[in-house]
């Protein structure tokens, strides 16, 4: 596999959330807002792509019984960096959207999962391309499903409204039952595409 083949395998033909379907927590209840999605999928792809990195880089080191602790705690490490300068940063509106899904980063099975199946058996280099390709993959899916669920049940986009406040909007989609909608079409819009 070729390293633009490498990287560009989680934005389509293994997306984490549209293909694999992995991380439905997040995906499901921060996407309300195109800006919410972008922020996770972000903090996402930042822990993915650093855990990767140092897993590849310290995988013969770490003892098989430990293997699983010994990647978690790579994991933490690089979560609790995400947490804290998201808190010192971030507009506390966001901070406080994403609220408790930034540390459960930390038992995102995106994360645990490419770590097992490939950092610990790849290169650095191809970690970093594998974390950085699943995380853009996992932001792209994030953003379009919070973007999709904003317009249709706010009016706006990235918060600036382009509907007059009288318009109805259709305030499901921004609610449970709207993250199930649009996360459906999405995977059937991925399928197809796919196929073609």
């Amino acid at each position: 596999m070729t390293n633009i083949q490498q990287f560009t395998k989680g934005l389509i033909k293994e997306n984490p959330a549209l293909v694999l379907l992995l991380g439905m927590c997040p995906t499901l209840a921060v996407t309300s807002s195109a800006i919410n999605g972008l922020a996770m999928g972000l903090a996402t792809t930042f822990v993915l792509t650093f855990s990767n990195i140092v897993i590849a880089s310290i995988k013969n080191f770490i003892p098989d019984k430990v293997r699983i602790a010994g990647f978690i705690l790579v994991i933490a490490t690089f979560v609790t960096i995400v947490d804290l300068v998201m808190k010192a940063w971030a507009p506390p509106a966001i901070y406080n959207a994403l609220g408790v899904f930034i540390p459960l980063i930390v038992v995102n099975c995106i994360i645990l999962g490419r770590a097992e199946a490939f950092a610990s058996k790849n290169s650095v280099f191809h970690s970093l391309l594998d974390g950085l390709g699943m995380g853009v993959g996992f932001t792209l899916a994030l953003f379009v499903m919070g973007s999709i669920r904003e317009v249709l049940g706010n009016g706006s986009i990235l918060d600036i409204k382009f509907v007059s406040q009288e318009a109805k909007t259709i305030l499901m989609f921004v609610m449970p039952p709207g993250a199930f909608i649009t996360l459906g079409f999405l995977i059937a819009s991925v399928n197809k595409l796919k196929k073609a």
